[in-house]
């Protein structure tokens, strides 16, 4: 099928091109990566291939203090909250941020998170939650801390079991998925919250997805939407900083070429996504989303 863009800054640079779309989903990013286009794009390439026609929209945190962007071509480019306030989505993706090794609280844009999130539970029927996001998510919906890592968690992994009753994990038989991060959720799985189930899991990584059927949120650890490149562009430039990093694990081949063993379950995981959003729209109204 096709996917929209409704603003961003591949709209607003003419790179990405809109097409005649039937009764799309509704697809809201709140897009706290530092490469925003790069982030788009990757984000875009996914939901493209599905099965059903999307629309995105994205959104900014306005209390952040951009280091690497300017602020006011994010304003241009993306919506705030009070922008959307008043507008229903199918579904809101929220991006992974490199601010992971700040306690939560330090986090410029924090109380503008929850904000989002607290608005989300009346305006969205399905959220995603991507690795800092999902750190900072489950704190906020199970008060489930975090933990720095030793050494950054830098690579690819399989996951070691799937739960087959987890609508996620339709047609996924096998799931691999990048990880780049420096903190982790401290989650017991020996007592889990009542709300919150395990779908795929890692023994050295810890979960890799979560997910709350009651609270209509998934928590992936890593990330599933990185591209080709996306890794190895970190790699050299953390080396280019002299930082004391490995190569990313499982990434390269012997030849030191890069084998690209995520992209299809990355894939399947956001189809059965939408499929579940499809799925629960049966049973709310867009513009009273409480199920």
């Amino acid at each position: 099928m096709a996917v929209n863009v409704k603003n961003g800054f591949l709209k607003v640079e003419n790179k990405w091109n809109n097409q005649e779309l039937d009764q799309p989903l509704q697809i809201l990013i709140l897009n706290l990566m530092p490469t925003k286009e790069v982030t788009e794009r990757q984000f875009l390439n996914i939901l493209a291939v599905l099965n059903q026609d999307v629309e995105v929209t994205f959104l900014y945190p306005q209390t952040h203090h951009f280091k690497t962007v300017d602020q006011d071509r994010v304003a241009k480019c993306y919506c705030s909250l009070q922008d959307v306030y008043d507008n229903y989505y199918d579904g809101l993706i929220i991006t992974g941020a490199p601010v992971e090794q700040l306690d939560f609280q330090d986090v410029d844009y924090w109380n503008e998170f929850l904000a989002i999130k607290q608005w989300s539970t009346n305006h969205v029927g399905q959220t995603i939650n991507e690795c800092w996001a999902s750190q900072a998510a489950l704190y906020c919906d199970f008060a489930i801390p975090k933990t720095e890592l030793k050494q950054k968690l830098f690579g690819i992994y399989q996951a070691s079991s799937i739960n087959p009753n987890c609508r996620l994990c339709n047609n996924l038989s096998r799931f691999v998925n990048p990880q780049s991060r420096h903190s982790q959720s401290l989650i017991n799985r020996e007592s889990l919250p009542t709300e919150l189930t395990i779908v795929a899991d890692n023994q050295f990584t810890g979960p890799l997805i979560l997910h709350s059927d009651a609270k209509r949120q998934t928590y992936l650890t890593g990330h599933p939407e990185y591209s080709l490149d996306t890794l190895d562009t970190e790699y050299h430039r953390d080396l280019a900083k002299n930082s004391v990093i490995d190569a990313p694990a499982n990434y390269y081949d012997r030849k030191h070429q890069i084998e690209n063993t995520w992209q299809n379950s990355s894939i399947q995981l956001y189809q059965n996504w939408v499929d579940l959003i499809e799925s629960e729209e049966f049973n709310y109204d867009r513009k009273a989303i409480a199920l």
